[in-house]
């Protein structure tokens, strides 16, 4: 499969969200509406090793991931590529396409110094468990969230 990963522009911000809300989850947390998504994009741009990237196949946006390295001071100080928001067009899912994606995660994650990747997913996403695990993930950790 054809599949060329790029970092997003302002211009893929339709795309990502449509892509955010083809799921079971997104479909009733994702907002009709981009303001709030471009005025949240133009803050990700600001940010130093915080970024969202699109995969595309044929000129149309298929696949789509947030990027963050963190540096920090536990496991000897490692640097850690935090992944959130991956998503795969529906008709897509099961083609590769996630594989080719972390594959692409894991490379950048290499060039900007990181020792690890890290992801949490929401525990009601069995398949996606699956398929993270078949790529070598570990489920070690027990991850906790408070809305504010």
């Amino acid at each position: 499969m054809s599949l060329r990963f790029r970092e997003a522009r302002r211009e893929d911000v339709p795309a990502v969200v449509a892509l955010l809300a083809d799921d079971m989850l997104g479909q009733g947390r994702e907002r009709a509406g981009l303001e709030p998504y471009l005025a949240a994009f133009d803050a990700m741009q600001r940010e130093p090793g915080n970024r969202v990237f699109v995969g595309e196949r044929d000129g149309v946006v298929v696949a789509t991931y947030q990027l963050t390295f963190i540096s920090g001071l536990s496991l000897a100080a490692a640097r850690r590529a935090q992944v959130e928001s991956v998503r795969v067009a529906g008709a897509l899912r099961g083609q590769g396409v996630g594989q080719l994606m972390f594959a692409d995660i894991e490379a950048r994650a290499k060039a900007a110094g990181c020792s690890l990747v890290q992801l949490t997913m929401n525990a009601a996403r069995v398949d996606s468990r699956r398929f993270y695990e078949g790529l070598g993930f570990e489920a070690s950790h027990l991850g906790f969230k408070k809305y504010l």
